[in-house]
């Protein structure tokens, strides 16, 4: 996860919710919304959320309403058996241990997820293959994206493509050469 060098120096942001649900960022002094927030933790900034009248830390509820928005746009990432257990461990005399629990899980994925993408990076190195095969990956994310909603297709992204084919013509003839 990318960390800001304030978020890194121990800086935490203070948001205050006001009654009216809005949330004011005192950093930059300015109003901001669910999706900044939504960022700011994608982001690795850290911030606190109070209510603004008790000064409360509502943090946790904040987080756990900008789950439900992001939960409710169309992709979900909580599946409904994994829900329908988490709701049935309230109460539950293993209550206390699940937060921990959840929490070293996500972190050993975070990890698994960056030894991945480092072993894959590796792999694409100093080798001969390597320049090929980065060229591969580009197209095959750009004709991904010409699939997805509104990603911006047409003449440019077609004339990208062709472009990029043609480069990797060229590399296999160059690689066919050198065999």
């Amino acid at each position: 996860m990318a960390r800001s060098k304030s978020a890194e120096e121990g800086d935490v942001v203070t948001i205050k919710k006001y009654a009216n649900r809005r949330l004011y960022d005192t950093e930059r002094s300015c109003y901001i919304t669910l999706e900044d927030l939504g960022t700011m933790v994608r982001d690795g900034r850290e911030f606190r959320v109070v209510d603004a009248k008790s000064g409360d830390d509502i943090t946790h509820n904040v987080l756990t309403q900008i789950i439900m928005d992001e939960e409710t746009r169309g992709e979900t990432l909580l599946p409904v058996n994994f829900l329908r257990h988490l709701i049935g461990m309230y109460g539950d005399k293993m209550q206390s241990m699940v937060p921990q629990y959840l929490e070293a899980s996500m972190t050993a994925f975070r990890k698994n997820q960056q030894d991945v993408r480092s072993a894959f990076e590796g792999a694409l190195g100093s080798n001969p293959l390597a320049e090929l095969t980065r060229r591969n990956m580009e197209m095959f994310q750009q004709a991904a994206g010409a699939f997805m909603p509104g990603a911006a297709g047409g003449k440019a992204k077609d004339a990208e493509i062709a472009a990029l084919k043609a480069e990797v013509a060229e590399l296999k003839a160059e690689l066919a050469k050198k065999k």
